[in-house]
């Protein structure tokens, strides 16, 4: 029988020491260790290292878990459980010396996360929750906010980098709530959008074109905070679906 707290707590210190790693690199960092995966799309070797850091000790922990990694370091999938892993959710941010962007390691079951790790790098934060147990920032119980009305409501997105087909829909939605909304935010990293909805410094995020590594242990920190997550339709395909919306339950987004 797995317990999914242990479990959660491992993967905290192993978010932490790599988290640890990309902070460190930052100081001697430069442009010329910059590859283009594609349009808006970039990654390092900062990215690669991180991720093959983690696999290797994810691998001791479950070895009987797969893994949906985003820089494809390791492509085995597990029968039952996968480890979906992104090791620097906000790379451009990390290039850019912006101080937001995160570890992120979840662990499904299926389709559903079980488990999730957030570790918001530049401010040292760690989110984290396991299916039941609750949603936690560095040990403190934390829960989504209580705001009902939209106008008091802070809402954050992000904006499409490779499919710009949709743009004319986001484009509207966007306009909705810079109109009707207290402020809207775009921080440049999904997974730390999600643990900010979480803890209630965000009322709601919606975004598209996301692939599972961006969402999967967000999600799951935000519905154990309290919060209700869904794809845009109001189904429960977020994590392969490519779109997302997390709120707080109160509040609705016209999408």
């Amino acid at each position: 029988m797995i317990s999914y707290q242990a479990l959660t707590l491992r993967v905290c210190g192993i978010a932490r020491h790599v988290g640890r790693f990309v902070a460190e690199e930052r100081n001697t960092f430069d442009d010329s260790k910059i590859e283009v995966k594609g349009v808006h799309d970039l990654v390092s070797y900062v990215d690669k290292t991180a991720e093959i850091r983690i696999i290797n000790e994810l691998q001791l922990l479950l070895p009987e878990a797969g893994f949906i990694a985003e820089e494809g370091t390791n492509s085995t999938r597990g029968e039952r459980y996968n480890w979906v892993i992104d090791p620097l959710d906000g790379t451009t941010n990390y290039i850019h010396r912006l101080p937001i962007y995160s570890v992120s390691i979840a662990l499904i079951d299926g389709n559903e996360p079980v488990l999730g790790v957030v570790y918001e790098v530049g401010h040292n934060e760690c989110f984290y929750a396991w299916k039941g147990g609750g949603a936690f920032l560095d040990e403190q119980l934390i829960r989504v906010s209580d705001r009902s009305e939209i106008g008091n409501a802070l809402l954050a997105t992000g904006f499409p980098y490779s499919d710009f087909s949709r743009m004319d829909a986001y484009v509207e939605m966007f306009k909705w709530a810079m109109t009707n909304a207290r402020g809207v935010r775009r921080l440049g990293s999904a997974a730390a959008d999600l643990a900010y909805v979480a803890c209630g410094r965000f009322d709601a995020f919606w975004e598209y074109d996301l692939k599972p590594w961006d969402v999967a242990a967000g999600a799951i920190i935000v519905t154990e905070a309290g919060g209700k997550v869904t794809d845009y339709k109001g189904g429960s395909d977020y994590l392969f679906g490519r779109e997302i919306v997390a709120t707080n339950s109160i509040i609705e987004l016209p999408l």
